[in-house]
């Protein structure tokens, strides 16, 4: 075995014992169930990802072999599922049920494919939709990062999905780059480094940080928050007397545009609302208001032939879909239900 091998090899154990490690510790901390899941089963695609090329088992074969490399090909799926479950993002059931159908087939070709070109197409398709998917997961990190309220989950969010999805990019590149089946040590190697660097920096971040920045563990409630001070009390007055002027009707309304107004520290404002009021992203502030001005209009009889699209348009949603999406998580009813059963109550 030569020294470069070598250096690769051991790389490898101790990444994955170490992210084996991760998974123990999450796997039995007290976070919520589906993100905890979604964490354990990320850790563990990653480590069956390196194991796969490891040197010393490459000639295992079996069943269980058979769920590793299963296990290594959903790890962008995974990444992207876990994503959406950390940043409060809707999953889309369809693209979710179209990504484990296209895992699934990918694995189940692999096994039973014996041409070589064969195995070159199901590879392409594989990591082409695979890249697809961790782009979309680095894409929601990016643009979500504005709207969280908490300063040091921000960061530590972002970076964990960050440093996990370019990881997964520079592997998927460099496959398909230098071919699918390579076990050049000069290939691997750079993948390694990577993905070493990366578990580093993550078990790091997730073992040393206050659980409560990744997740939201089970915890007794806080003791009560002291009085407001002046400078909350002023920027609190200015915060309420711009809501009642309407200004969450405006589209796209960001907190840094909101600070701007108010004449406030963008990170004043972001912790007023988030350690003060209680909302854990500026969306769920806003979408508050609006929901709150929708259930108003929607029942007011001067407006009972306004279009529900139109109220979308006022309130500043972009659309109709995200507006129904926001009000029947608020209150159960699509908006032309509550219609229906408001002037129902008044008959």
């Amino acid at each position: 075995m030569s020294r470069l091998l070598l250096i690769d090899t051991a790389l490898r154990l101790f990444a994955i014992g170490q992210l084996l490690l991760i998974a123990l510790v999450i796997g039995r901390g007290s976070a919520p169930r589906p993100i905890r899941a979604a964490t354990v089963a990320l850790l563990i695609g990653v480590s069956s990802y390196l194991t796969l090329a490891t040197p010393i088992f490459l000639r295992l074969r079996g069943p269980f072999w058979a769920l590793v490399q299963l296990a290594a090909q959903a790890t962008p799926l995974i990444l992207w599922l876990f994503a959406h479950l950390l940043f409060e993002r809707r999953i889309n059931a369809r693209v979710l049920a179209a990504g484990a159908v296209v895992t699934v087939s990918c694995w189940v070709g692999f096994g039973v494919a014996d041409a070589l070109d064969a195995r070159f197409w199901i590879a392409l398709v594989q990591r082409g939709v695979s890249l697809l998917l961790v782009l979309h997961a680095l894409t929601i990190a990016v643009r979500e990062r504005g709207d969280d309220l908490i300063e040091k989950r921000r960061r530590l969010r972002v970076g964990f999905v960050i440093v996990v999805g370019l990881g997964a990019v520079m592997v998927l590149v460099v496959e398909m780059a230098f071919g699918f089946r390579h076990r050049d040590v000069l290939a691997t190697l750079p993948q390694t480094l990577v993905i070493f660097v990366a578990v580093l920096a993550t078990g790091g971040a997730l073992l040393k940080s206050d659980p409560e920045l990744l997740f939201d563990p089970a915890a007794p409630p806080p003791p009560p928050e002291p009085a407001f001070s002046p400078a909350e009390t002023v920027l609190k007055a200015k915060l309420d007397a711009a809501m009642v002027a309407g200004v969450y009707r405006e589209a796209g309304l960001t907190i840094g545009a909101l600070a701007e107004r108010l004449g406030a520290p963008e990170h004043r404002l972001r912790a007023l609302i988030n350690q003060r009021l209680g909302y854990r992203n500026f969306s769920a502030f806003l979408n508050e208001a609006r929901i709150a001005d929708a259930k108003a209009r929607l029942a007011d009889p001067e407006r009972v032939a306004l279009p529900v699209l139109t109220i979308a348009m006022d309130l500043g949603y972009g659309s109709l879909a995200p507006f129904n999406r926001a009000f029947r998580e608020a209150t159960g009813q699509a908006p032309s239900d509550f219609r229906r059963a408001a002037f129902a109550e008044k008959s």
